[in-house]
């Protein structure tokens, strides 16, 4: 049972952190622009450091 004592607010402590830490990021713009990383992959830079198009 002592355990239980440590354990229950330590979890709850690691759940607000990783509240906390969601919120941070959702307020400093981590989750705008979901698909311009998905899209970034197909962009093809060999052109643009040749200067060739």
């Amino acid at each position: 049972m002592t355990g239980l004592t440590l354990l229950i607010p330590l979890a709850i402590g690691a759940g607000l952190v990783g509240l906390a830490a969601f919120l941070w990021a959702l307020q400093n713009g981590q989750y705008e622009d979901l698909d311009g990383a998905a899209l970034r992959i197909l962009i093809d830079d060999e052109a643009e450091d040749d200067g060739q198009a």
